[in-house]
């Protein structure tokens, strides 16, 4: 019900989510963020002394790695700060701490919007359950599921039928609507609200996690996305630097993921167009014994700009052993952005690096022109250099030998001149 694993997310943190919450007049705990423990004991000071420290993370289930913690004075808050800012949870180092005021808690609800990518309804769901907590998108009982018509939207008296079913309390119902409101706003792919907690002072949004989709963030520069992509883990500086490019030009893509951050002997940078073809030479690749350090894609015809960030960011990737350019596709697309980038970058990052492989199969629209350009701009360079067209994009295991043994004599060659 999530969406299909090729779906890309950017993740709000709960403080952030939280924001759109309370902008859109929902209720969520007082509380403030802090990024170093003495200004997270000085909020709890303003709170009371007991609140909740939350570590603010990309994924759900904090609590139970640490990432939550009570405390009944401001210095408890000041060392549950300091522990949680200093530690990493599933691979991430939280920036910041969200100190709220703790409440007291009768009942825990749940809500939330999401896509349902089923074949049956490809359209928004609201689900709804009188009963909070994790694992509740898989339970049968007591969980109301509402499709949405994207047209039509959220009907008001179809939400008061369903709640009332299973005894959800009726002021739930302005909070469902809400919740739409944002999904709808935000071109968000979730909107949950886990707990929505029964209290004293009524209905509060305990906690929230807002996924936006990637593709449509150019729509929102009010929203400051920390976690870009979908990864479990924490993105390195050169992800960071490619994915606020992406982000910045929403023309085509350049995508750029680092596969380690240990780059060792037989690593080389891959570059594909197009996301089948491109499988298949990074399968050719792997079977000869060569490690990608990081996997990119410029498709859908994006300008020489935006290519040349992508890269010059992949030969920015220190320890490297080559650069691989491979689509094995005759892509639907300008290839001359593609020729006019690789030279740029080419010349800026290769003048220095002797004997670098460099090994490019390019192939669709403008193919003549662009292998022209690319011959004229790169021929006084002293790398290995070699540029294929349409007659290979079926020859992939002849590529993938070629740069094997142009790899394995740039490797010899650079021993013997450091013995």
């Amino acid at each position: 019900m999530q969406g299909s694993p090729g779906d890309t997310r950017a993740k709000l943190l709960e403080y952030q989510s939280k924001r759109i919450l309370r902008d859109h007049g929902i209720v969520v705990p007082a509380g403030e963020i802090a990024s170093d423990p003495r200004e997270a004991e000085a909020i709890a000071r303003k709170l009371g002394g007991n609140v909740v420290v939350k570590a603010q993370l990309p994924f759900t289930g904090r609590h139970d790695v640490g990432g939550v913690r009570f405390a009944s004075s401001p210095k408890e808050v000041r060392l549950a700060a300091e522990e949680m800012l200093t530690s990493y949870f599933k691979g991430f180092r939280p920036k910041k701490v969200l100190v709220e005021r703790r409440m007291n808690v009768k009942a825990e609800l749940f809500l939330s919007v999401v896509i349902n990518d089923s074949m049956r309804f490809r359209s928004p769901m609201l689900l709804a359950s009188p009963f909070g907590g994790t694992g509740i998108e898989e339970r049968s009982e007591g969980v109301v599921r509402i499709p949405v018509d994207y047209l039509d939207g959220l009907r008001r008296e179809v939400v008061e039928e369903e709640f009332s079913r299973v005894g959800m309390p009726s002021k739930a119902v302005d909070i469902a609507l809400k919740l739409y409101d944002i999904f709808v706003e935000y071109d968000a792919r979730s909107v949950e609200v886990n707990p929505l907690a029964l209290t004293d002072e009524g209905l509060v949004a305990l906690d929230a996690r807002i996924d936006l989709d990637d593709h449509a963030l150019f729509r929102h520069p009010e929203v400051e996305v920390e976690v870009p992509k979908d990864l479990n883990r924490e993105p390195t500086d050169l992800e960071r630097r490619m994915w606020y490019w992406d982000d910045a030009d929403p023309r085509g893509t350049g995508y750029f993921i680092q596969l380690t951050t240990e780059v060792s002997e037989g690593y080389i940078g891959f570059h594909g167009i197009g996301g089948g073809g491109a499988m298949l030479a990074a399968d050719a690749l792997i079977r000869r014994g060569l490690k990608l350090a990081n996997y990119a894609d410029t498709s859908g015809d994006p300008p020489a700009s935006k290519v040349y960030r992508v890269i010059r960011t992949i030969l920015s990737i220190p320890g490297i052993e080559g650069y691989v350019m491979m689509g094995s596709v005759l892509a639907s697309q300008e290839q001359w952005h593609h020729a006019h980038a690789i030279v740029k970058a080419f010349n800026e990052m290769l003048r220095d690096r002797p004997g670098f492989p460099a090994v490019i199969l390019l192939a669709g629209n403008k193919e003549e022109e662009s292998h022209e350009i690319i011959r004229r701009g790169v021929k006084d360079l002293p790398i290995r250099f070699e540029l294929y067209g349409r007659d290979y994009i079926y020859e992939t295991e002849y590529i993938a030998d070629r740069v094997l043994e142009l790899v394995e004599e740039y490797r010899r060659e650079r021993d013997e001149v450091q013995n």
